[in-house]
């Protein structure tokens, strides 16, 4: 009995005693080009930070095997492509499915407004100002501080986003942003461990985010790339419709200071964060503001001034408003061969 007893606590020992073996998963995905989807043979592929490096090919397809559980950034490139970075979390075997890569100078319809980041792309996929004391004082006690009410982010939420850089046309993908108007800066936050950094905007050409509230992609374009009275322009635009004559947006955030008058108790407390929107059409490189007159406003459109009108009486637009200019350049560039709406209707409109 003893020599049995020793002998079973001598295999359980060795069995707790050996080295645990770990996971290994595959890594497969399919290159494709963006505009004509055929397969890209030759493209690399390397895992960013370890040794592994594939070239895809046989019709575009790569394959990674005997991987770790672990977070991955899939790097890709190829000769006249822009770069494609996209952050996997593997705990499984995994088909990235078709992975597009896009052309440099890849462009929608409108002469200069590059759409170099495509809705495919993605859908799978603090700067406050401080408060201000006032300096009355109704018998001795002080009034309350003021504060700012609203803030500076176009969008407050976090939303998934395919970013393009200038630098070596690199796309970055899997990460949560939103950006500042005032500071003209991104924060970017990691999908998996939530770390937050700060990109400023001159180094992003442009920016395609899935809004976390409607769920669609909203494309925004670098200033840098167009003219204002000649001038390029800081800060960025959101294009709304693309085609021959594009529609864009720019939001600006003005602080309107606090009116409140401490003895009579009346006005407006504190300091208020307002959003404004101004619309523009890209004529060339140039950026035109949306003219207030009505006159002016057909006149947009040259040679059919006349049948845009008749668009805009006969379906009861008002061409002063936001939504119904996106509508008219919507009829307007629905014309034209090839035009593809990039939503449906108009977002987040700010009176």
């Amino acid at each position: 009995m003893k020599i049995t007893s020793t002998f079973f606590l001598l295999i359980w020992s060795l069995f707790f005693s050996l080295p645990a073996i770990s996971q290994e998963y595959k890594l497969t995905g399919q290159v494709v080009d963006s505009e004509t989807g055929a397969h890209l043979d030759g493209v690399s592929v390397t895992l960013k930070g370890t040794i592994y490096g594939k070239t895809s090919a046989a019709g575009g397809k790569f394959q990674f095997s005997g991987l770790e559980s672990n977070q991955y950034t899939v790097s890709l490139s190829l000769e006249g492509y822009n770069r494609l970075e996209q952050i996997v979390k593997l705990n499984k075997d995994t088909d990235l499915g078709s992975i597009i890569l896009t052309r440099y100078g890849s462009s929608g319809s409108g002469a200069a407004l590059q759409k170099s980041i495509r809705t495919t792309n993605i859908v799978n996929l603090l700067n406050e100002r401080p408060n201000f004391i006032g300096g009355n004082m109704i018998m001795g006690i002080p009034p309350e501080p003021k504060t700012v009410e609203g803030n500076n982010y176009l969008d407050e939420q976090w939303n998934l986003a395919s970013i393009l850089l200038y630098r070596d046309q690199q796309v970055m993908e899997g990460f949560r942003v939103r950006y500042n108007i005032v500071s003209n800066m991104f924060e970017l936050m990691e999908p998996e461990n939530q770390l937050i950094s700060v990109m400023p905007g001159l180094r992003i050409q442009n920016i395609v985010w899935v809004d976390s509230t409607y769920k669609v992609p909203r494309f925004f374009v670098n200033g840098m790339d167009f003219l204002d009275e000649g001038v390029p322009i800081s800060g960025f635009f959101e294009v709304l419709v693309e085609g021959e004559k594009p529609l864009m947006r720019r939001t600006l955030a003005v602080l309107k200071e606090s009116n409140y008058n401490t003895a009579l108790m009346v006005g407006q407390k504190n300091d208020e964060i307002v959003k404004r929107n101004y619309y523009y059409y890209l004529q060339g490189k140039n950026l035109m503001e949306i003219p207030k007159n009505r006159k002016k406003f057909y006149l947009i459109f040259g040679d059919q001034a006349d049948e845009i009108k008749e668009f805009a009486d006969s379906n009861n637009l008002d061409v002063k408003k936001a939504s119904d200019i996106f509508k008219v350049f919507t009829h307007y560039n629905s014309q034209f061969e090839g035009f593809r709406p990039i939503m449906s209707q108009l977002l987040d409109e700010i009176n």
